[in-house]
């Protein structure tokens, strides 16, 4: 009984004694899992079109931001050098197109996987090559992101709201809905859901692979580079960055491989479980709770719904 007490309703009971450092604790939970929503995007958008899982995508990320710092330190004011960075992806996405996916087409997921382990070196070490292999500060104020907190007065308590989170939180939740809209209702949104059904069958109707593979992989990119400008604004911009990458696979497995939407929800509920799951239980287990918390809960759905929330279950009838 003491056991139970310790590890169940003690947490809780901080929870009702101080409720503002409970919505404090579940802001910075909800801020987290933006974050992770926007890099498990990017691994949606490319699995949606290709039906191949993109091991390339965190370090995507780490090579758009080091880009964008990298372009200023050269003397490019900040949003030329952004401009620029947009230009870089585009010709990061053509070269992926033409020189890896192009010569796989209709070859297993299991050899498109191993490319983009391929493409994931070789931004590693272009990217160090060029950009060095330091830690560099984001260059927030240049690209005017807001800076300080607000502080509200509730629940008894403060709560105080990073200026820069609720800006993430504002443009993570604008390209989650314009691209769950695209996705739906456009032409090539619906060339986008049936390439990845079938390639063969999608060239034979007249859709051109060249274009939705080029437009996925940028619109990838594009995704990759809010997430690294917003990741590196809250700490640094360096390839040690890639680790929180890692935090969307169990985003995935809750949402859905396919789920845009999903991808939204996995994020939210990895990042404020973590959050609550350290800051609460943590000392009852030494801390170190948010490292791993989001790996368990991944397992348990896996066990319960392989699929995830919003992934389309696959019946194969032979």
């Amino acid at each position: 009984m003491d056991l139970l007490r310790v590890v169940f309703l003690d947490p809780f009971a901080q929870m009702a004694a101080a409720p503002d450092l409970l919505a404090q604790t579940i802001w910075e939970g909800f801020v987290a899992g933006i974050l992770y929503s926007l890099i498990a995007l990017g691994f949606v958008l490319i699995y949606k079109a290709s039906g191949v899982f993109n091991f390339a995508q965190g370090i995507m990320m780490v090579f758009a931001a080091l880009t964008l710092v990298g372009l200023h330190e050269k003397g490019v004011p900040a949003f030329p050098a952004l401009i620029l960075t947009v230009a870089i992806l585009y010709a990061l996405a053509f070269g992926v197109e033409r020189l890896v996916l192009r010569p796989l087409v209709n070859q297993p997921d299991i050899i498109l996987l191993m490319a983009t382990f391929g493409v994931t070196y070789f931004l590693i070490g272009f990217g160090e090559l060029v950009f060095g292999g330091n830690p560099k500060s984001m260059i927030a104020k240049e690209l005017l992101l807001p800076e300080g907190s607000i502080d509200l007065e509730a629940l008894g308590g403060k709560i105080e709201l990073q200026k820069l989170d609720i800006a993430a939180a504002a443009i993570a939740f604008v390209m989650v809905a314009g691209l769950a809209l695209f996705f739906q209702k456009t032409r090539i949104g619906r060339a986008l859901r049936a390439v990845a059904d079938d390639h063969q069958a999608a060239l034979s109707v007249g859709v051109s692979l060249r274009q939705i593979w080029v437009i996925v992989w940028f619109t990838a990119g594009v995704v990759a580079l809010a997430t690294g400008i917003f990741w590196g604004a809250r700490s640094e911009v360096s390839f040690a960055l890639q680790v929180v990458a890692l935090k969307a696979l169990p985003v995935l497995i809750l949402g859905g491989l396919t789920s845009v939407p999903g991808a939204i929800v996995g994020g939210l509920i990895i990042g404020v479980g973590e959050k609550l799951g350290e800051f609460y239980w943590g000392p009852l287990v030494g801390g170190g709770i948010e490292g791993w918390l989001a790996y368990v809960i991944a397992l348990a759905f896996l066990l319960i719904r392989p699929q995830g929330l919003f992934g389309e279950k696959i019946i194969e009838r032979i």
